[in-house]
């Protein structure tokens, strides 16, 4: 208990919000009450559903992704973490301008939060010389959002996306996995009720039943994960886009518990003008080297140049004509 407080303590130190210890189930005699199968049951499901579209490293050995201990021989514990990345700005949201989840707003995460887990891990080898440790922020084979809940961070929600009490639905997720033996955490309960505002909220139906999302219907999977010279927005659902040109975050702002929300401390995550106000005429005429040097250090770099100018010329079309409305939006994977 005293490890665990002073790692807590650590992690808390270093700028992390949230943080908390699930445990990792020694072998038993009925392996499908563990959290490791089932969630390498629901993973099997969804992906039979095709609901991962392109994104074929989903689909790479399911196991090793469900169960951490494929990922760190002999890892019995994961130390989840997450921070705060709202901030009270408002996007400008005026004719001839686009649209950026708001994770997107300021610099990468990936690299805020990667040198954070680096620095907690080396405490914790200070702490625990013998103990082995893996970190990731949101880079490697584990359902962080699952072992989020486990830890007591918050609940996965209808939209398939944390909820937290204290912070809404604004947590970035990351974690260590360890050999240390820690006391778990109490898990998060599934504090949704009979809310369906982000079921309504989602402006293409992707969230195909309460907490299963269909990517391939999903605006930010579109966006952001579709950027090859060959991934064409289909007709119905870029009509459907409106202004979005990274992202979407339809169903995470309609959520009732970001009333808590408040505004972080970490100064990476603080919003740049360009990524508050996209002049969606100005991000057309972008060529390749100037698509490098604007976004550099943003996460609005993983949609590249092709996919981001695909994007703008969208949003320009939408904004000159309404939506059809007797398209059909596509199913499944494509």
């Amino acid at each position: 208990m005293i490890l665990a407080e002073a790692i807590k303590g650590d992690a808390r130190q270093l700028g992390f919000d949230a943080v908390g210890i699930s445990r990792i189930e020694a072998a038993s005699t009925n392996p499908e009450a563990s959290l490791s199968e089932r969630l390498r049951t629901r993973l099997a499901e969804w992906l039979q559903r095709g609901y991962h579209g392109a994104m074929g490293w989903m689909a790479r050995d399911p196991s090793r992704r469900a169960d951490p201990r494929l990922v760190l021989p002999g890892c019995r514990s994961v130390i989840s973490l997450g921070m705060n990345y709202y901030t009270d700005h408002r996007a400008d949201e005026r004719p001839g301008h686009g649209r950026i989840a708001r994770y997107a707003w300021g610099r990468d995460y990936h690299d805020t939060f990667k040198q954070k887990l680096e620095q907690l891990a080396a405490r914790i080898t200070t702490l625990a010389p013998d103990a082995k440790t893996r970190g990731y922020a949101d880079t490697g084979p584990v359902m962080e959002k699952a072992w989020a809940q486990q830890a007591g961070l918050g609940w996965i929600g209808k939209h398939s996306n944390l909820v937290s009490t204290q912070f809404g639905s604004w947590l970035l997720l990351g974690e260590i996995l360890t050999t240390l033996d820690l006391p778990p955490d109490e898990p998060g309960d599934d504090l949704c009720g009979a809310c369906t505002l982000c079921i309504r909220a989602c402006p293409t139906d992707a969230i195909a039943e309460p907490y299963v999302v269909d990517a391939t219907r999903c605006i930010s999977y579109w966006t952001i994960e579709r950027h090859g010279p060959d991934d064409e927005i289909p007709p119905a659902l870029a009509s459907k886009l409106g202004n979005r040109i990274f992202g979407c975050d339809d169903c995470l702002d309609v959520c009732p518990y970001n009333v808590n929300a408040s505004p972080t401390d970490e100064p990476a995550f603080h919003p740049s003008p360009l990524a508050l106000s996209p002049d969606l005429t100005a991000l057309a005429a972008i060529d390749e080297p100037a698509f490098a040097a604007t976004f550099r250090g943003s996460p609005i770099r993983r949609a590249n140049h092709t996919g981001l100018t695909r994007n703008v010329r969208h949003a320009l079309r939408n904004q000159s004509r309404p939506a059809s409305p007797d398209l059909s939006l596509p199913t499944g994977p494509r």
